[in-house]
């Protein structure tokens, strides 16, 4: 084998939905004060009993049923979180306990809304390395958990939720070269800190980069893959909000593809967002098996993945 591929993908949202209407009784905003402005309608909110882990493995779980495997399939977990209270144990290993999954490598990787691409990438690496077989690819964030929710500027925009891939071994390479990077020294830009943990973003700066510096970086991914934007059939951009994703995918030029606009109906769900609308658009028969989708991850720390996947 020479490549991995994604086998299968799965998602899981709460059960509650969070419209606009609500969030205007709560903080001073209003349903076109937050639609005109990011586009976002509702979103999913895990109840207090209903950790990360709970979330990822309920997607985990999913994916694996998808693809007709087993636990005992996997022997790699990888979870994509910036929300995990505890240091230890880890994500990764929660998740491994819950569903099943008796002796895998498993680790966390916390590079906020960028976090899944990271990860798809790690595991494809690992698989065509051979130090997996099987991989559990997993984004799974509670962003319900870090949010100030008298803030009106950043409550309006978040949701809860997971997203899940199972990467094995395939004739071909199936998921495409990675292109990550960051901008390090604007970390600041986008922050779960302090105690307690609260998300705080500078906005416009976040904006100007998405929209200036992203497209030029995605079109790179897709060169590394061997394609022109315009072959894509569907493009999965972080869901951070519309005003971000719209102009970034008329700029990257995938004209003929499907776009991803899941934020509107989950909000800003983090590392899950990209899985997660993946999953959606697969379930949804609006891209088929084979079709050559861009998955492009950017956020937290001002870092990026992307990379150019075959549609399970």
């Amino acid at each position: 084998m020479n490549g991995s591929r994604i086998a299968a993908v799965g998602h899981y949202q709460p059960a509650r939905v969070l419209t606009n209407e609500e969030l205007a009784g709560m903080v001073d905003t209003s349903d076109e004060w937050i639609t005109s402005r990011v586009g976002i309608r509702t979103r999913h909110i895990a109840g207090p009993d209903e950790p990360v882990d709970e979330l990822a493995a309920h997607a985990a779980a999913k994916a694996l049923a998808a693809a007709g495997l087993t636990p005992a399939d996997i022997d790699l977990v990888l979870v994509a979180t910036s929300t995990a209270i505890d240091r230890s144990p880890n994500m990764a290993a929660r998740v491994a306990a819950r569903i099943g999954v008796p002796s895998p490598a498993a680790m966390d990787i916390n590079v906020v809304c960028a976090g899944f691409t990271h990860a798809l990438a790690t595991a494809d690496h690992a698989v065509r390395a051979g130090a997996a077989a099987r991989a559990l690819v997993i984004g799974a964030d509670k962003m319900s958990d870090v949010t100030d929710w008298s803030d009106r500027t950043t409550c309006v925009l978040v949701g809860d939720g997971a997203g899940a891939a199972v990467v094995e071994a395939s004739g071909d390479a199936r998921i495409g070269p990675v292109l990550w990077g960051s901008v390090p020294e604007m970390g600041h830009a986008v922050r779960i800190e302090g105690q307690p943990a609260r998300f705080a973003q500078e906005g416009q700066s976040v904006y100007r980069w998405a929209t200036t510096q992203l497209p030029a970086i995605a079109r790179r991914a897709c060169e590394r893959a061997g394609l022109a934007p315009a072959d894509l059939a569907g493009v999965v951009l972080h869901q951070a909000n519309l005003r971000i994703i719209e102009p970034l995918a008329e700029k990257l030029g995938a004209v003929n593809a499907v776009v991803a606009r899941d934020v509107s109906e989950s909000g800003n769900t983090s590392a899950a967002s990209i899985p997660l609308a993946l999953s959606k658009l697969v379930e949804q028969g609006r891209i088929s098996t084979g079709d050559p989708v861009l998955l492009f991850g950017f956020g937290g720390n001002l870092s990026y993945a992307g990379q150019v996947v075959r549609c399970p």
